[in-house]
């Protein structure tokens, strides 16, 4: 992919999908974001377009409604040209252990972790194939790690396993494909954030699992992204690259 080529992202008003987009825009990508929530979201791309003199198309949509994130990666494509990336960033879960999982928790986490991945590539996938391009799925240490969330950690996994698949299968059209499996990232008023203020000792033990003794910056995550993306890592297709930090367990709650 060139540096200029567009590149497409889900997931992208908060977290890791914004640390990507602003990674891409300080070098002069043109970018297409999409997330759920409308206010951050545009906020965001305007915030990116006038520090960065780049072109953002942003949507929001709910990924999982198939018929709106394919017709979203038709405009990106119209409004910026062919894209040369795709980040598919979204993930998410519901249900925990195999007790309290049911079956619609299995299919929303497939749909949400797999299938939205697979949606918006396949929908990309001739502007790719014009650009030789390439696309990074997001994955996560749970993918290969256990750690409680079954439905989470299996279709992590399965996740994965598409990344090698795909990198095979496509290679020969010139498109590759890659996932990153970030460790446990700090994240302002998420997950592990509200561990740090709710529940410091917990938070304190945490660190142990990482050598550094500290939780992941998505903007390192980032910069694998962007390298992943880029005609640097053009030897580098169907991989599973940790950027995890060294870290052990998944979880600070055991198993």
């Amino acid at each position: 992919m060139q540096l200029n080529s567009p590149v497409l992202i889900t997931g992208a008003s908060h977290g890791l999908g914004q640390a990507t987009a602003e990674l891409l825009a300080s070098q002069g990508v043109p970018l297409a974001l999409c997330a759920r929530n409308a206010a951050p979201l545009h906020e965001f791309a305007a915030k990116l377009r006038a520090e960065y003199d780049v072109q953002v198309a942003s949507r929001a949509l709910d990924v999982n409604d198939a018929e709106l994130l394919v017709d979203f990666v038709h405009e990106a494509g119209r409004r910026l040209g062919d894209l040369g990336g795709v980040v598919a960033n979204v993930g998410g879960a519901r249900g925990r252990s195999l007790a309290d999982t049911e079956p619609d928790d299995w299919a929303y986490t497939l749909n949400v972790n797999v299938v939205n991945a697979m949606t918006v590539l396949k929908a990309a996938l001739p502007q790719l194939r014009r650009r030789g391009g390439a696309a990074v799925l997001v994955s996560s240490i749970s993918g290969s790690k256990p750690s409680p969330g079954l439905a989470y950690g299996s279709t992590k996994a399965a996740l994965n396993h598409a990344a090698t698949i795909l990198g095979r299968e496509l290679g020969p059209t010139g498109v590759r494909v890659n996932a990153v499996a970030p460790g446990s990232m700090l994240i302002p008023d998420r997950n592990w954030d509200r561990l740090r203020v709710a529940d410091p000792g917990r938070y304190e033990a945490f660190l142990d699992e990482f050598p550094a003794k500290e939780l992941v910056d998505p903007k390192d995550v980032a910069e694998v992204i962007s390298f992943l993306l880029s005609d640097k890592a053009r030897a580098v297709n169907g991989a599973v690259v940790p950027v995890d930090g060294g870290q052990n367990a998944p979880s600070a709650y055991g198993y």
